[in-house]
C-alpha cells in the first residue's frame, strides 16, 4: 500500500558493553512505528559483518559483507555485499568509475521495482524508486545533522511510499557509504591501484 510519510528522525542508541554492546539508530515514524537499525550485529561468523533494520510495520532488512576485510571494518561496506529485504535478495550494482554522485550510486532491484541510491556526502543519502506506467515513484532523503551527542538522521519522503522504500533507504544507516562520495571513490581508486602495483611487484 502506498502511504504519505510524515518526516521523522533517527537518533543514535547504544546499550551494553564489551562483547554484549549493541548500537545503531532508532526513531519512530507516525505511519510505520518504531524503527531500529542495529549496526553492526554481534559477530557470530568470522569474516562477516552485518547490519539489520527491523521494527514497526517495515519489512526486516539485512545488509551483509563477507571476506577477509570484514574483520577489519566497523560497518558493512559496499564490497562483496548482500542485501536482503523480507528474506528476498535485492540485486545491487555499482559503477565504481562514475564521475557524478548519481553515476557512482547503487542500482537496486527488488520486487520488480528499480531504485537508485546515491550519497550527497558522508552523512546524507537519497533513495529513488523510479516511476513506471502505474506509479509516479518516490524519493526518500536522509540527511545527517548535528555533532557528537546531537547527531541525528532526518528522514523525508517525497511521494507516496511503499514499506519496501523505507526499509531499503534506512538500512543504509548501518552501512559504510564512503565509496559513494567523491572523496571516498578517489581513495578507493588509489587503493586499487596500489594493490595492483603491489601484486605486480610480488
Amino acid at each position: 500500500m502506498h502511504t504519505t510519510v510524515t518526516p521523522f528522525t533517527l537518533r543514535p542508541w547504544r546499550e551494553g558493553t564489551g562483547y554484549g554492546r549493541r548500537a545503531g539508530w532508532r526513531g519512530t515514524s507516525a505511519e510505520f512505528g518504531e524503527v531500529t537499525v542495529e549496526a553492526p550485529l554481534r559477530q557470530t561468523v568470522p569474516e562477516t559483518v552485518v547490519s539489520e533494520l527491523r521494527g514497526g510495520l517495515l519489512p526486516e532488512a539485512s545488509y551483509e559483507t563477507r571476506g577477509v576485510h570484514a574483520d577489519l571494518v566497523r560497518l558493512p561496506t559496499l564490497n562483496r555485499a548482500t542485501l536482503r529485504l523480507g528474506g528476498a535478495l535485492v540485486v545491487m550494482e555499482r559503477n565504481r568509475f562514475g564521475v557524478t554522485a548519481r553515476q557512482r550510486g547503487l542500482r537496486l532491484r527488488y520486487g520488480g521495482d528499480d531504485y537508485r541510491l546515491w550519497a550527497r556526502d558522508r552523512r546524507s543519502w537519497t533513495l529513488v524508486r523510479r516511476a513506471d506506467a502505474e506509479d509516479p515513484g518516490v524519493r526518500v532523503t536522509v540527511r545527517g545533522r548535528g555533532r557528537l551527542g546531537g547527531r541525528r538522521l532526518e528522514v523525508a519522503v517525497t511521494g507516496r511510499a511503499l514499506v519496501a522504500d523505507l526499509s531499503l533507504a534506512l538500512v543504509f544507516a548501518g552501512v559504510d557509504r564512503a565509496a559513494l562520495t567523491r572523496g571516498g571513490a578517489v581513495r578507493a581508486a588509489l587503493s586499487r591501484v596500489t594493490l595492483f602495483w603491489a601484486e605486480t611487484r610480488a
